[in-house]
């Protein structure tokens, strides 16, 4: 495990595996670098590889207050000390994250981006706040496991397979890393893809599954249209807890 700093002094926690060009993975909400282990090892193959816990998850430290342009300059130390500039792949919300960086200007040599979890229709933006006041209530009365509980619900998962979820022994860990979803609720904005995609010239590659649901087609047909330079695949059979087996091979062709 190696560590950085961040541009507000945050320390930053990474592993780095394999060698080869440099490769940054990016997780989403409610996981922290745990979930991306598998994949990591799959691409040592032909990259050097780092997986890093992002802010308030795992090993890395939490400075506050939190603005999204703190999640940016911690990914951009992470680069940095990747050797200045790296590939860059963001999973679901995450993936959101690494666009955004890419919009501000990071130096990201190639951007694989799956299902970022853009909403399109026109009741989206009403979601989002909804959601944003109901979790910013959990979390400012210390109602963790319910904070967990409402991102799960807003995700799709029916209420019986939440309970089972609260029972489960990786609960404990859910609920530590709770006060995070506001992190990736801020990330996410309205809910809509950001204005500024044009000035992402990064080439990018906007990965979706067959079985996820029509939303993540949709969000990957817009982003293809705003971005300067962009590619769309979709993996048949894969939903959104996609099979890393599955998701590499695309990785490499892209990457390189």
């Amino acid at each position: 495990m190696n560590t950085t700093r961040s541009a507000d002094g945050t320390a930053i926690f990474f592993d780095r595996l394999g060698s080869g060009s440099p490769i940054v993975l990016v997780s989403g909400a409610s996981c922290a670098r745990g979930i991306h282990v598998p994949l990591a090892e799959l691409l040592t193959a032909g990259h050097a590889v780092y997986n890093y816990d992002r802010r308030g998850r795992g090993d890395s430290g939490d400075t506050r207050p939190y603005a999204v342009e703190r999640e940016i300059e911690d990914l951009a130390a992470v680069i940095e000390g990747a050797g200045g500039s790296a590939a860059v792949f963001g999973n679901s919300s995450g993936a959101v994250l690494a666009l955004r960086a890419a919009a501000a200007g990071l130096p990201i040599t190639g951007l694989a981006l799956w299902e970022p979890p853009f909403q399109l229709d026109a009741d989206a933006p009403a979601r989002s706040r909804a959601y944003v006041t109901e979790l910013t209530a959990c979390l400012n009365e210390g109602r963790r496991g319910d904070a967990m509980a409402l991102f799960l619900r807003s995700v799709g998962l029916p209420p019986n397979m939440i309970d089972q979820i609260r029972q489960a022994p990786m609960w404990a860990s859910m609920e530590t890393i709770a006060p995070t979803l506001a992190y990736d609720a801020a990330i996410m904005g309205d809910g809509r893809p950001p204005a500024d995609l044009a000035n992402v010239k990064t080439p990018t590659l906007v990965l979706t599954g067959s079985e996820t649901g029509p939303w993540a087609p949709a969000a990957a047909l817009a982003l293809v249209d705003a971005l300067p330079s962009a590619q769309h695949t979709i993996l048949e059979g894969q939903d959104h807890n996609v099979s890393w087996d599955v998701l590499t091979p695309h990785l490499m062709s892209f990457l390189g």
